[in-house]
Parts: structure tokens; sequence; C-alpha cells
């Protein structure tokens, strides 16, 4: 191949006249190559690929391959590295010899390879078809900073979504906050689309299996479920940004609440905001579109659905029961190494009796650290028979310093009496409500019970320090009298 420089020579020599021959003789080049060249047209310059060279790698290219391919089906976190390809290399090939850096290099470049390879199709979707998933932010519950977790239910044909907040993850929590959904659109999605979440179910091979309680709220509502393939997040794109959206939008600064099933209530109307905003891409609002996911909606069932697993648990000595493992609620003292009947509920713990009345009920707890929640009314009756228990008893750590000097001096008789006194309050209204009462009847020396329900009455109804209501004007009847009387 003659480089360009001689190939213009040739060029040069043919425009001055001379023939191939004359060419030939004085440029020292074959006549046919002279020949070609003067008959070529297209002199445009051509990629050419680099000449790949051999590699020690090459025998077991085919091998790393395999593996790397078939880790894009995997959890990212337990794929192939670099340094475990090379390991499994030489416990299978008695005769490899490839270092770890050749290794390193060709495991880079593949699995690039592999990344740009992968197409994701945009999905269509109908309406009344619904995706599913958790978010995570932080909240100011009374106070305190609590990390929880929330709800998101999106309609990807209108673009809407609805939140609620919780705890944590369980069947519980997933399926009360589809209920209180549902029941705020006014129907049910008849596809549900979910990642692999343990509160709900997971997807094992071809093989969907459902937690109990979402089963039995999947046959309450008549949907259908699909559950994402692994590591196809793209699969329900929708509600993964329908979740980083409310964050940014809706939880910063981080909401409060007090009550949070009175916060949840409040927290549906707020997608109304964003529905009057136009679809990104059908420029049309999303209300009206959800009107379309509306109209295809299941009905709402007949009969309500409570949402609540039902266990037996064993109580220690001290009556407590431990759920999820490592959270642990008071019962009644006389429950103590016994079995016990308890309802789980997405934010509230029951308690409940033989005959399946309510004992106590507890706020849920969540979290991997222990916590101990006790209510000191299940204990008050035990307390009026062993009032010698008293100066050590958990009631008396909870009560103000006024209330617990006065009940510290008592006689016997006189404790039992208002211990008794606070029970029979606890029971009609509550114990925070008892506790005031009392502490008032003693402030305004009225000690007897008479006095202390009254007070409870009025705090429970009014407050003690709301004003009295304004009457009926009562002059009327005054000049009545005076008529009467002339």
């Amino acid at each position: 191949m003659l480089n360009m420089s001689q190939v213009n020579d040739i060029k040069d020599l043919a425009r001055e006249g001379k023939r191939i021959g004359e060419i030939s003789k004085k440029l020292k080049v074959d006549p046919k190559t002279i020949r070609k060249y003067l008959n070529k047209t297209d002199f445009s310059p051509t990629a050419t690929a680099p000449k790949k060279k051999g590699s020690v790698l090459d025998p077991y290219k085919e091998t790393i391959d395999s593996w790397l391919e078939s880790d894009l089906n995997r959890w990212h976190k337990q794929r192939h590295t670099a340094q475990r390809v090379h390991n499994r290399l030489q416990e299978q090939y008695p005769d490899y010899t490839c270092s770890y850096p050749t290794v390193a290099r060709y495991v880079r470049t593949k699995n690039i390879e592999l990344q740009k390879t992968k197409h994701f199709q945009e999905l269509v979707w109908h309406p009344g078809e619904a995706q599913v998933d958790f978010g995570e932010a932080d909240f100011v519950e009374k106070s305190d900073i609590v990390r929880n977790k929330y709800l998101t239910v999106s309609f990807p044909h209108s673009n809407d979504s609805f939140t609620q907040v919780f705890g944590g993850e369980t069947a519980e929590c997933v399926c009360q906050g589809l209920k209180d959904i549902f029941n705020y659109i006014g129907g049910v999605p008849g596809l549900l689309i979910f990642d692999n979440a343990t509160g709900v179910g997971r997807r094992v091979g071809e093989q969907i299996r459902e937690a109990k309680l979402f089963a039995s709220f999947r046959a309450h509502y008549d949907f259908s479920i699909k559950f994402c393939n692994p590591n196809s997040g793209h699969e329900k794109g929708h509600v993964e940004n329908k979740i980083n959206y409310t964050r940014h939008n809706l939880f910063v600064p981080p909401l409060a609440y007090d009550d949070i099933e009175q916060f949840n209530r409040e927290l549906l109307d707020k997608h109304k905001q964003k529905a009057k905003e136009r679809h990104y891409k059908k420029q049309v609002s999303i209300h009206e579109l959800f009107e379309e996911d509306r109209k295809a909606l299941r009905a709402l069932p007949t009969a309500n659905f409570d949402v609540c697993r039902y266990e037996t648990v064993r109580a220690d000595g001290y009556g407590k029961i431990c759920i999820d493992d490592r959270h642990h609620y008071s019962t009644c003292p006389e429950y103590g190494k016994s079995q016990v009947l308890v309802g789980i509920r997405a934010h509230v713990i029951d308690v409940l009796t033989p005959s399946y009345e309510l004992l106590v009920r507890h706020t849920r707890r969540y979290g991997m650290k222990r916590t101990d929640n006790l209510d000191f009314t299940t204990s008050l009756s035990v307390l009026m028979r062993n009032v010698g228990a008293w100066p050590n008893s958990g009631v008396r750590e909870t009560m103000p310093p006024f209330l617990r000097d006065v009940l510290d001096e008592q006689p016997r008789d006189e404790l039992r009496q208002s211990i008794r006194t606070l029970q029979q309050l606890s029971s009609s209204y509550s114990y925070e409500i008892a506790i005031e009462a009392m502490q008032e009847g003693l402030r305004l020396n009225r000690n007897h019970f008479c006095d202390a329900a009254a007070l409870a009455a009025r705090i429970h109804g009014f407050g003690l320090m709301t004003p009295p209501e304004r009457g009926p004007d009562l002059k009327i009847y005054d000049s009545l009298l005076q008529e009467i009387e002339a």
C-alpha cells in the first residue's frame, strides 16, 4: 500500500502526460498499482478498527461473561467483584496463571458494556391501575423528631398519588393505608404493582407468597397484584418518582403532629394542590385524568375490613408481652406467665380479655431498639389489694410531685381508698383525667370520691379553666313577677 505522498506523485506525473510505464520506471512502482490509484475516485479517510492483541485471559473470557451477565438479575450487593472472579478462576482452572490486575481491567470494561446494553421500555398504564411503595422521611411527633415510613399509591395514567404515614412497613401498615386511600377515592384499583416488600409478600422465582393478613385483605377488596421482577425498579418508576416528589414538596420542613391517624386523614386532601396542575405529557389537568382512573375503579365492598392480626402471646412474670421481638407492652399482673390474646394493628396494640373485650390499648412502637410501654391502670386493682407495694410501684412514679407526696403521707386505709378512686375514675374517663381530678380535689381540700368524680366529669366535658357559659336572660321573669305582685 502506497502512502498518500506517493499517490500524489503518481497523479502529478500523470497530469504531466507521462505514460504508466514511464511513471513505473521513475517511481519504481508496479504498473498495476499505478493503474489502480489512477482509477480510484474516492480517497476519503476510513476508520480502521485497532488490531486486537491476544490476551492470556482469552480462554476464560466466555466463563467470566456468563458470570457477569447472570449478575444482572441479582441483588446489586451480591454480585461478582473482580476479586471474586479471580478467586473462582483459580479454583476451577488448575492451569490459570492470569494476574489480578488483568482480571480487574476486563471485569470493569465488561460491566460498563453490559450496563450500556440494558435498555428500558416505556410501559403503558391503563386507567385504574396503581403502583404502591414506601418512602421514608422525618416528622415531629409530639415534639420529638422521628423517622417514619410513608405509603404512597400512585396512578401512572393520571399522575395523581395519595400518601399515608406509618411507623413501619408491616402488612398491617400496608392494609390500613390501602383501606384508607380506597375509602377516600371511592373505589378499588383493579391492579396494584408492588415491589418485593416483605410486609405484603414477595416473589420467589415464579411463585408469589403473600402475607396472611394481606391475602385476606386482597380477597375482601377483590383486586389483582403484580410484583416487580428482581432488580427491575423501573417497572414501578412512577411511584418512586412520586415518593421523591412527596418528600420534597410536602415534608420539607418536617411536618408536626400529635395524633398520627388524624394527621393521615388531613394528608389525603393535600393531593388536591398537585391535581390542579397539567399532566407533563398529556397537557390535561391531573384532576381530569384522575376522573378516568376513578371510573375504572372497582366498587368498594359493602362490609368493613378490620385491619388487625390476632396472636396469642405468652406474658412474662410481670404480665408484659413482647411484639416484633423487641417491643414490650403491659397487660395485667394477673396475666403473668399466661397466654394473652393480642390484636396487632398499624397504630395500636390491643390487649384483650378472655371474653374478647378490650383490656388496654397501647400505641404501637416500631424500630430496632427495645421499648417498654406501660399502662398502670391495669395494675391498680392489684395495688388496691397490696397497698404495701405503693412505695415501689410504677403508678407512684407517674404521679405529679404534689399528689405523690400527699398519698405517701396517707395511712394504709386512706391510701387504699385513694387508689380505688384513681381506678374508678380511670375506668370511667382516663388515667390522666383521674390524676388531674384527684390533684385538684386535694388542692381544694375536697377529698371525697364524689368531689373527685364531679371534677373529672368537668375536666372531661369542658376543662377546669373553661369559663361558665352565659345563661338565658331572666329579666323577663322579673317583670312577670312584678306584674303578679302588683
